[in-house]
């Protein structure tokens, strides 16, 4: 069995709670990334946010990106998979979501992402399809 750890890019960088979203935008086009997992001063995982985020909840809302927070961003609980969590589980929870990534936890600590593609090249061809239709009817959740 594949587990999530054996697919998922390691090493994901975190945006502070603190950051305003032109040092996460910023932060996002150096990586060359979409999302940053949303880090508190304590490490631990607050949520995530998107690019999509930054420009509709952040610019469009006239929300001054060079002092607007992203924790002000950040919704509720984020949803995680576990590093050693099989890829039909990190696929079942992306379905049931509506999300194409995924922060990958272990205990309490982030240890990478997971995202729509790295569990699309893992499973069979008959999964890829309904990961494509469960996420595709679901509401913008990046």
């Amino acid at each position: 069995m594949t587990n999530v750890r054996d697919i998922m890019t390691p090493g994901a960088e975190c945006a502070s709670v603190n950051d305003t979203l032109v040092e996460a935008a910023r932060k996002m086009r150096d990586l060359d990334v979409g999302a940053l997992p949303i880090c508190g001063d304590d490490s631990k995982l607050a949520g995530m946010i998107t690019d999509r985020d930054i420009v509709i909840r952040g610019l469009a809302a006239d929300r001054d990106p060079s002092t607007a927070k992203v924790a002000d961003l950040a919704d509720g609980t984020p949803v995680t998979v576990g590093a050693d969590d099989s890829v039909e589980e990190a696929l079942a929870t992306m379905s049931q979501h509506g999300v194409r990534r995924l922060p990958v936890i272990d205990g309490h600590d982030l240890v990478g992402i997971v995202t729509q593609a790295d569990v699309a090249r893992n499973l069979p061809d008959d999964k890829i399809g309904d990961l494509v239709e469960a996420i595709s009817k679901a509401p913008s959740n990046s």
